[in-house]
Parts: structure tokens; sequence; C-alpha cells
């Protein structure tokens, strides 16, 4: 069996909010882990790369992890790694 411990999410741009730049997050996929300890990674199908802001030209996009707080299953927090 396994259970879902993160979500995948690209930075897709920025916004403002009580006068603090926050990022704005889309969902591409999630992270599992199996019973054993093994884990693995599902992506939307849709999901495609080329589309994620690109400013700097660069050949990689970042993939943020966002990882379930043990205190509290419904809040999500960004992985530090």
């Amino acid at each position: 069996m396994s259970k879902k411990v993160a979500d995948l999410c690209v930075k897709t741009g920025s916004y403002e909010k009580n006068g603090k730049t926050k990022g704005r997050y889309e969902n591409i996929g999630s992270k599992f882990e199996n019973d054993d300890g093994g884990s693995f990674f599902t992506i939307k199908r849709t999901f495609n790369p080329a589309g994620v802001p690109n400013p700097d030209n660069k050949d990689s996009i970042i993939i943020s992890i966002f990882e379930k707080k043990q205190d509290d299953e419904n809040v999500w927090k960004e992985d530090p790694k």
C-alpha cells in the first residue's frame, strides 16, 4: 500500500499580498511512499514543462516539493532541501 506524502509544484508567477511578494504555484503531481520505505512520483499527463516561465532562458525547471506537516494532515509546507 502507498500513501501520498507531498505535492509537486512549479512556480508560474508571483503576486503581492499585504505588501509581500508571494509565489504562485501549479500542482503538477504527487509524491507517494510505500510501506516498505520506497517512494515514487506521479506527474499529470497534461503537464508541459515548456509552459513554465523561463526568464533566465535555462535548460531546466525547478519542481518544488510541498510535504505534509506531521502535526496537521491538512497543512502543507515546502521541503527546505
